[in-house]
Parts: C-alpha cells; sequence; structure tokens
C-alpha cells in the first residue's frame, strides 16, 4: 500500500496579510521556519521513505527543513505541485478585490486556474509519485488549495475543515481507491510559537 502525506507549507507574510499567494514565489516568515521545524521533529519520528514537493519557495523551503531534520531526501521539486493561480488576483487582498472590482468580483474572469485543470496536473503528478514510490511512504509538501482540490477529486468524501499551515493529511493508496486516515493535523504546533 503507497502513502502519502500531503503537508501544506508553512506560513508567509502573504498569509499573515490575507493576500492571495498562487504561484508568486513567496518565501516563508520566521513563524513559518518554526512551524516547518516542529512539524520536521514529528515526523523524524515517524518512517517516510521520501519527499517531494511543488518548486515554489514557500512549499520547498518547507520540505528542505523536513528532509534535513528528518534524514530524508533530496526533495523532489516538481512544479505540477504548485498552487493554482488566481491570474489577475494574485497577490491581492479580499479588501484590494473589492475596491478594484466591486463586491461582484467573484463572478467575473480572473483567469483563476479551474479545478478540473489543478486536479488534472495533481494527481497526473501524485500518480505518478504513487506508481514510483509504491510501497512506500512518501511526503509532499504543496499548497492549501491544491491539497483540498487533489483530495476532493480523490475521495468519496471530503473531510470538513480548513487546511492549516505545516498541516498533516495522510491518504492510503488501496487497490481501487484512495482512504483518508488523518486530515488537517497540526498536533505539532502545540508547543508555544516564536
Amino acid at each position: 500500500m503507497t502513502v502519502l502525506g500531503l503537508i501544506r507549507h508553512g506560513t508567509t507574510d502573504w498569509n499573515v496579510s490575507g493576500r492571495l499567494q498562487g504561484q508568486n514565489d513567496i518565501p516563508l516568515n520566521e513563524a513559518g521556519r518554526w512551524q516547518a521545524r516542529q512539524l520536521a521533529e514529528r515526523i523524524r519520528r515517524e518512517r517516510w521513505d521520501a519527499i517531494a514537493s511543488s518548486d515554489l519557495a514557500r512549499a520547498k523551503e518547507t520540505a528542505d527543513i523536513i528532509a534535513a531534520v528528518a534524514g530524508i531526501g533530496p526533495v523532489i521539486a516538481d512544479p505540477r505541485l504548485r498552487e493554482r493561480t488566481h491570474g489577475r488576483l494574485d497577490g491581492t487582498t479580499l479588501e484590494e478585490r473589492i475596491a478594484t472590482w466591486g463586491p461582484d468580483w467573484r463572478t467575473m474572469d480572473h483567469g483563476v486556474e479551474s479545478d478540473e485543470s489543478l486536479y488534472a496536473r495533481g494527481i497526473a503528478c501524485l500518480e505518478e509519485l504513487a506508481e514510483r514510490f509504491a510501497g512506500k511512504r512518501l511526503l509532499v509538501v504543496t499548497h492549501g488549495a491544491f491539497i483540498g482540490t487533489l483530495l476532493k477529486g480523490m475521495l468519496e468524501r471530503m473531510p470538513e475543515g480548513s487546511l492549516q499551515n505545516t498541516s498533516l493529511s495522510i491518504v492510503e493508496r488501496t487497490s481501487d481507491k484512495w482512504i483518508c486516515t488523518l486530515f488537517n493535523c497540526t498536533s505539532h504546533l502545540q508547543a508555544e510559537s516564536v
């Protein structure tokens, strides 16, 4: 059975300010690095065989911290694991979107990558990784909307809740389907943050 540990990257300054990051290459902030180290300590006590990541800085840095502390790697960076682009909305806050496009901004075409497109590229990547690491336990560090969209398509029932920074969700590949055995777990963040 192949097991994937899906991890949302650590916090960035844009997360804090409510800016859509999309495919902008935003680094972790100090809180995000602390979160990644906390998760890495947890991962070090578990058995994981390999680690893959989005090539965007916030995910790759999270993966690099985990790989270094847990002794797994090198990190396999793949652009197909990137967050969705929000088109012209990338880099904006909700207030800026309303000021620019009005209260009905959600009904307009902004060039946002569709769920179908994101799922197609994401599941192709995950299926390739699952085949490459068949019978192994693989960590995949990526992005919140990416993980949410993938899980909606992979699972018979999507768990509820908003994915938190450095949350761990575990899915297992049986012969014919994926099952989620852990969702949005942040127990490693119980210690006090920086």
